[in-house]
């Protein structure tokens, strides 16, 4: 072992940020895993210090985690997680080829989702005790050898716009300018607004995550209507594309050398337009900097005509399967593969009764089945299964590992 820890000494001295030489991927020899996560983090350590942030020149990718399974998992809120609910889960994931939970450590509402003593979390969120004992969570988790991913809501954050109206959007009369739905977000061009949700990433890490999956990566829809009359601070003169994909390559390059990957949701539909450039999103800039892309995929979030289907909803293969086709395309622009990510689509695993009678259908078995086939067709063997409630289907073809 003396002369294994030699030599890998001596690859991750001779290590230099601007070539690609990490080591072959190794076999599941234990040993092997070990020296490799080894190197990967000291190169990631290494890389650090020289990385420039800039939207255009993504650092060198190395895998944090090497020995990281092929995801299939759950969406968990932190109620669920803190609650009865997580013994139905845990036995869901106990008997069928699920491995992973997403589970809400940041929510939607901004809240800090667990009872911390970071004294910097607090200056800037506020805690709740969702989850009442984080550290018997994380122990519950590893004893069912559960895949554990922490989701951060980011830029929709009502309590940090509340708290700090000067990190999020004005109106002229100094209110936080909020969406119909009444939520607000902040500034993704805020330097401490990356900070701070990437201190909570780094408390999820300690805590024992494997992943750090960032949601809301992303400008208010609509936003552009308003940039114009709403007062923010900006970031030079930096596009909304730019500062969105600049901050997951922030995230990363702080992250990744804690041995945790990074993933992020994007709309589904990014990867059929050009950019998203009203919301700043750029699928192709932002697969660039993440180890792994989660398109949100759901036949029900697509509109009549899309991938040829008259009601998307119910034809969730030919939907599925046409989504994964434009993420390939988009993909492809990424000339390096080794820089193009994991994609780990988001799948539905929910009744879209809201979009009417005869332009939806129930889902169970047969629709989760048509979409997990769609994404095998296309040689993609990672998905997580939506659904808000954590009510997922019991006997879906999930395989078993």
């Amino acid at each position: 072992m003396d002369i294994l820890w030699s030599l890998l000494a001596l690859t991750v001295g001779s290590f230099s940020p601007g070539a690609a030489q990490q080591p072959a991927q190794v076999d599941a020899n234990p040993i092997s895993v070990a020296v490799q996560s080894a190197w990967n983090t000291s190169a990631l350590t290494a890389q650090k210090n020289s990385v420039v942030i800039d939207a255009d020149n993504p650092p060198i990718k190395i895998d944090p985690q090497p020995d990281a399974p092929k995801v299939k998992g759950v969406y968990v809120t932190a109620y669920s997680a803190g609650g009865s609910r997580m013994t139905q889960l845990l036995d869901l994931l106990d008997t069928t080829g699920l491995n992973a939970m997403v589970i809400d450590i940041k929510d939607d509402s901004g809240y800090i989702t667990y009872k911390t003593d970071n004294q910097e979390l607090l200056k800037m969120g506020t805690a709740q005790k969702f989850i009442p004992d984080i550290d018997e969570l994380m122990a519950k988790l590893k004893k069912h050898n559960v895949y554990p991913i922490a989701r951060i809501v980011v830029f929709k954050d009502t309590v940090l716009a509340q708290n700090h109206p000067e990190l999020s959007f004005t109106n002229s009369d100094g209110s936080v300018w909020k969406n119909g739905g009444g939520d607000a977000f902040v500034n993704p061009y805020s330097k401490e607004v990356w900070d701070y949700n990437i201190a909570i990433a780094k408390e999820a890490a300690a805590k024992g995550f494997k992943e750090i999956q960032f949601d809301y990566v992303r400008f208010a829809e609509g936003f552009e209507k308003r940039a114009d009359t709403l007062k923010y601070e900006k970031m030079g003169d930096r596009s909304r594309t730019e500062a969105v994909s600049e901050f997951v390559q922030y995230a990363r390059k702080e992250l990744a050398p804690l041995g945790v990957r990074v993933s992020v949701d994007i709309f589904g539909y990014a990867a059929s337009v050009p950019a998203a450039d009203g919301i700043g999103q750029d699928f192709t800039k932002i697969s660039e900097n993440v180890d792994v892309i989660a398109p949100m995929v759901y036949p029900s979030h697509y509109s009549t005509g899309w991938f040829d289907a008259k009601d998307p909803d119910k034809e969730p293969y030919k939907t599925i399967k046409g989504s994964m086709v434009d993420t390939f395309k988009k993909l492809d622009e990424i000339k390096d593969e080794s820089q193009r990510p994991i994609v780990r689509p988001w799948i539905q695993d929910f009744t879209a009764s809201w979009l009417g009678s005869g332009h939806y259908t129930k889902y169970g078995k047969a629709e989760v089945d048509a979409q997990i086939k769609a994404l095998a067709d296309m040689n993609v063997d990672e998905y997580l299964l939506w659904n808000a409630s954590n009510r997922y289907t019991e006997n879906g073809n999930y395989g078993k590992d």
